[in-house]
């Protein structure tokens, strides 16, 4: 899914009530009854499809920020499975930036091992190995008994005293070996551990 703030056309900071406007003005525009024996039926039915999955992802997600905001404490299981299932989806479906975006817009006070490592699988997916192994061992330093960290970031650990660049070269640490038309081996290899990982139920 693109970028659902962007889809409804309002701000990240929009309040439910501005949400709930766009989406209803939206929904007047696009409704099927307007496209009766149109040829544009079948775009507006795509774009009425599109329009409610960032209505619903939005609200849920605000909901969520407002539970936890008047919660005494932070519940981390419950953010977890609420947001972070939401981010490994985007991650599997290639949706990168709105993974990265929406795990940007966590606040500091709500970045667990789970964002850690999400973020760090990431970075790895976009080619920022320093990156990328950097936030993974954050992740594993919170929570070392999560093998599923632990196993990503072995993995990182053997590729860097292999093909790749040393970390903190160049670029941030960007697979400079990297070939011009495509992906190395060894890239291929992390990118199928990292896309296992995030299939894997959130623990």
């Amino acid at each position: 899914m693109k970028d659902p703030y962007q889809i409804l056309g309002v701000s990240q900071d929009a309040t439910i009530e501005q949400i709930k406007s766009a989406y209803r003005n939206l929904a007047k525009k696009y409704h099927p009854d307007n496209y009766n024996n149109n040829p544009l039926a079948d775009l507006a039915a795509e774009k009425m499809r599109e329009i409610n999955e960032a209505y619903e992802f939005i609200i849920n997600q605000k909901k969520s920020k407002t539970k936890s905001n008047n919660s005494s404490y932070y519940n981390t299981n419950s953010y977890s499975h609420s947001n972070y299932f939401n981010i490994r989806d985007m991650i599997n479906r290639g949706e990168l930036q709105l993974a990265e975006n929406t795990l940007d817009n966590t606040a500091v006070s709500q970045r667990d091992a789970e964002w850690f490592f999400l973020k760090g699988v990431v970075f790895c997916k976009k080619g920022w190995l320093n990156d990328g192994y950097n936030h993974i061992s954050k992740a594993c330093s919170i929570d070392p008994s999560n093998n599923e960290y632990r196993t990503v970031l072995n993995q990182l650990e053997s590729q860097r005293r292999g093909s790749f660049e040393p970390f903190g070269g160049p670029m941030g640490g960007y697979n400079q070996m990297q070939n011009p038309g495509g992906c190395t081996c060894s890239d291929m290899c992390l990118g199928m551990l990292c896309a296992d990982c995030c299939c894997n139920s959130i623990r």
